[in-house]
């Protein structure tokens, strides 16, 4: 197996070590932690898989025609550069310890890993489908990595459970509601690079789980296997039918 090559210690991740000092290791829960670490251990090579970043990217063509469903998972943890993971990170680290807090580490871990593939799922079947709606092979072909769909999921998570009122985005107040879809606008013209179909996404699997019976599911799953249930305190709209 080769070995990927050792990263040092770059910008991006050195201003992501120096947040994470600043809040305190003690502050963050472990499933979070984890997480971040084990991003940023992939990133730099100290964990070795047998792949280069590039060859796990999601993509609609990777996975239905090239059958490698690995890509539905592996290429969440990986990013092109090192100020790729560390905005990623940071943004996660926020939405990590507050969900995490309210659901468990047991269930946070199971709910992440579900928001994961369901975000990639759908990455995938928005290829499939501008590519026969818009008869251009790009959107079958664009190949994506990085945590930034699943971070978009868990805004939307976040953002229904929050109690009214704004946030600010790009220098406006925005309601809290339309936050993620005022970052989805507001990154795809800063960042024209940045993965749209990817972010679109993630904020389609965020609004699956809080507002279809599909999260009641996926609520019910992961209470039969760690035995604690989830509590959610929806404002704005249903959460999976409750009251």
């Amino acid at each position: 197996m080769q070995r990927r090559r050792n990263r040092g210690l770059e910008l991006g991740v050195v201003l992501l070590l120096a947040e994470i000092m600043n809040v305190g290791f003690n502050q963050i829960p472990p499933v979070t932690l984890c997480t971040i670490i084990g991003q940023v251990l992939l990133y730099l090579g100290i964990i070795n898989v047998p792949w280069e970043k590039w060859q796990v990217c999601i993509s609609a063509e990777s996975v239905l025609k090239g059958h490698d469903y690995k890509r539905l998972f592996f290429s969440t943890f990986e990013h092109g550069d090192d100020m790729h993971l560390y905005y990623n990170m940071v943004s996660f680290l926020v939405k990590g310890r507050s969900l995490e807090r309210r659901y468990g580490s047991t269930n946070f871990a199971f709910l992440l890993i579900m928001i994961t593939v369901m975000t990639n799922v759908i990455y995938v079947a928005l290829g499939q489908t501008l590519t026969n709606t818009l008869d251009d092979g790009y959107y079958m072909k664009s190949c994506a990595i990085g945590f930034s769909g699943v971070i978009f999921a868990l805004k939307v998570l976040t953002s229904s459970e929050s109690p009214r009122g704004r946030e600010l985005v790009g220098g406006l107040w925005i309601p809290t509601r339309y936050a993620a879809w005022a970052e989805l606008i507001l990154i795809h013209l800063l960042v024209p690079n940045a993965s749209f179909m990817g972010h679109f996404a993630g904020i389609l699997a965020g609004l699956i789980y809080t507002s279809t019976p599909v999260g009641t599911l996926m609520d019910e799953l992961i209470t039969s296997l760690t035995g604690e249930q989830i509590i959610h305190e929806p404002y704005y709209y249903g959460w999976n039918g409750y009251s």
